[in-house]
């Protein structure tokens, strides 16, 4: 009889833990959808502002139209890359590249310098960039625990039943991601 108690206090135990070990999973694998889903808002942004920069760098660069065709096509590589981490984050860090250019540009041109609407979408350009780097962190942050989780003894033999992965971390090379200082208030 004592024996019987023994089992059934062991299988409740096991049960609990299966249970919380499944929950921190789920729990942990939302936290890297939430991550994504802002990344992704912010990269949405960041693509709806490029055609109005190009709009207006347009009007005062006309001869720069190889860099603003490398944008758009960009642009479109980066949207067409979907939800694939790896794909995305190379299209993202070869869309930077010419946006880069294309801010850059703008010093040799006085009068889209002191164009307010120039002003203001290299602002929010600048903005959403620093957006990107913190939802990037955030995600990252949960897509490693959610692999430690995953990869850990005892929560791997659940994650291996329950079908569980481990998720990429989403990378933007730093260098092609920053933009360039550009001076707006020099001579």
């Amino acid at each position: 009889m004592l024996g019987t108690f023994i089992l059934i206090g062991l299988g409740v135990l096991i049960l609990g833990a299966v249970v919380l070990i499944y929950n921190r999973l789920v729990a942990k694998r939302q936290m890297v959808k939430n991550g994504w889903a802002d990344i992704d808002v912010q990269l949405k942004r960041r693509t709806d502002l490029i055609p109005r920069l190009v709009d207006t760098v347009k009007g005062y660069a006309a001869h720069e139209n190889t860099l603003f065709e490398d944008v758009v096509a960009k642009r479109g590589e980066a949207l067409a890359a979907g939800d694939d981490l790896q794909a995305r984050g190379a299209a993202e860090s070869a869309l930077s590249r010419p946006v880069a250019r294309l801010v850059a540009v703008a010093e040799a041109y006085p009068d889209l310098k002191a164009n307010q609407n120039f002003l203001d979408l290299q602002t929010e350009l600048s903005d959403t960039e620093n957006k990107i780097e913190m939802a990037r962190r955030f995600f990252n942050g949960a897509v490693r625990e959610l692999n430690t989780t995953v990869e850990s003894f005892p929560a791997n033999l659940m994650a291996g039943l329950f079908g569980f992965q481990t998720s990429a971390f989403f990378e933007i090379e730093t260098a092609d991601r920053a933009l360039p200082s550009v001076d707006f208030k020099g001579e």
